[in-house]
């Protein structure tokens, strides 16, 4: 017999950085879990991944207090900046364009995160990608 599930938290946390400091304790306080088991459980998991790296995850919370989570794909927004190299996005990304990224980088991202994006094949998460570069004020470059 499954658990009883209490609520669905979604969080973004620096991979190995989870405190019980906000977003943290604010988020999983009020259902009573236990947050340093939470934290511990969290900067384990994402120790070994790259410094800085912004980690996505849905925590599951069961009514006897327990919780599962799992761990998404980094935001495409964070990979992208990423591989142009920039610090952030442009504010008018029609206007001004603050970097540059190739195809080749474009379908490794898509690669990356096909399992989290809600794409049948690599060509629909290249497109969603791609779209994304084009808000952030990014260049897409052949080669």
């Amino acid at each position: 017999m499954s658990k009883e599930v209490v609520a669905r938290v979604k969080l973004q946390i620096v991979a190995g950085q989870a405190s019980p400091a906000p977003p943290v304790g604010t988020a999983l306080g009020p259902q009573g879990v236990n947050i340093m088991q939470f934290v511990r459980e969290f900067n384990e998991r994402t120790g070994k991944m790259e410094e800085g790296m912004v980690v996505p995850i849905v925590i599951t919370i069961f009514k006897d207090k327990s919780f599962t989570f799992v761990l998404k794909t980094p935001p495409a927004s964070y990979l992208l900046k990423k591989a142009a190299g920039i610090a952030k996005g442009s504010g008018a990304p029609n206007k001004d364009k603050v970097g540059k990224v190739t195809e080749k980088q474009i379908e490794d991202i898509a690669r990356i995160k096909l399992p989290d994006l809600n794409a049948n094949d690599l060509a629909a998460a290249k497109k969603i990608v791609e779209g994304t570069a084009k808000n952030m004020g990014l260049e897409i470059i052949s080669g």
